[in-house]
């Protein structure tokens, strides 16, 4: 009784993954437009606030530990795949929670979009670079951008859950 209960409470991983590789897929097609287009450092104006820029990060975030010396290239592959896992353990054991799961695969996406990165080119590639003035945000890709949103999803669904609980 309780296995078919247990089953019923879980959901296909499916969908879920579908929208990964949905987020992996723009990811690199948006990585390997930038850098066949772009020589390394060039900037194109888009907009006063937004330019496209080819750049290299070795590290994670914010460019963390990217002067390490490249064992942090390995570190943050296996990051990544350790945290593709359990995200996918998560996603199969809680497949019915649609905000949850959705927030879920966009940063396993996004994780496995940087890991593939590393894997073939030892860095990820960056070219999203906001700015106001003179203060830039660091480069950054649709991976990073999946990873975010999904961040901010798991706080909203954390949230209606607290609030559901009162």
């Amino acid at each position: 009784m309780s296995r078919s209960l247990s089953k019923s409470a879980s959901g296909s991983l499916a969908p879920w993954l579908g929208v990964a590789l949905i987020v992996i897929l723009a990811d690199q097609l948006t990585k390997i437009a930038i850098a066949k287009v772009f020589a390394y450092g060039e900037a194109h104006v888009i907009a006063p606030f937004f330019n496209l820029v080819l750049v290299y990060n070795r590290g994670a975030a914010f460019s963390f530990l990217a002067m390490a010396g490249g064992w942090q290239r390995w570190a943050f592959t296996l990051l990544g795949i350790v945290a593709a896992l359990v995200i996918c353990y998560l996603l199969k054991r809680h497949g019915t929670q649609k905000m949850f799961c959705t927030a879920l695969a966009l940063i396993l996406g996004g994780a496995l979009g940087n890991v593939i990165d590393r894997l073939m080119y030892g860095h990820v590639i960056d070219f999203l670079d906001f700015h106001v003035g003179r203060w830039h945000w660091p480069a950054f890709n649709l991976a990073d951008s999946a990873i975010t949103i999904g961040a901010v999803l798991l706080v909203i669904d954390e949230l209606r859950r607290v609030r559901g609980a009162r």
